[in-house]
């Protein structure tokens, strides 16, 4: 079993920046691909970035390319996500995810089988 646990999410004015961070227990955490997704008001919960274990492949959603970072530090069983150049459409709750089974750095939701409870990230105009 692993358990995840989101934090640094908040409030920023637009052009700003945000680092996440996701904490999570279980010896095997170094072994997993992880992902962060997030959920908007009134849609469906999306894909962010994703991790392989090694920290390479990475895998990023085309809307947050170019501004958003994900990275781990198998160490500190953490997980982490650079924002910058944030927009108002980039608020949503964030989650954190890890998957058991899948390799390299899927954008599925299907494929992970641990989640976090979320961050919310606030981005005014």
């Amino acid at each position: 079993q692993v358990q995840l646990v989101e934090s640094g999410g908040g409030l920023v004015q637009a052009g700003g920046s945000l680092r996440l961070s996701c904490a999570a227990s279980g010896r095997t955490f170094s072994s997993y691909p992880m992902g962060w997704f997030r959920q908007a008001p009134g849609r469906e919960r999306e894909f962010v970035a994703s991790i392989n274990w090694s920290g390479v492949p990475t895998n990023y959603a085309d809307s947050v390319k170019g501004r958003f970072t994900i990275s781990r530090d198998n160490a500190k069983n953490s997980v982490y996500l650079q924002m910058n150049s944030l927009n108002p459409s980039d608020t949503a709750v964030y989650y954190c995810a890890a998957s058991r089974l899948w390799v390299g750095a899927p954008s599925s939701q299907q494929v992970y089988d641990y989640w976090g409870q979320g961050t919310q990230v606030t981005v005014s105009s």
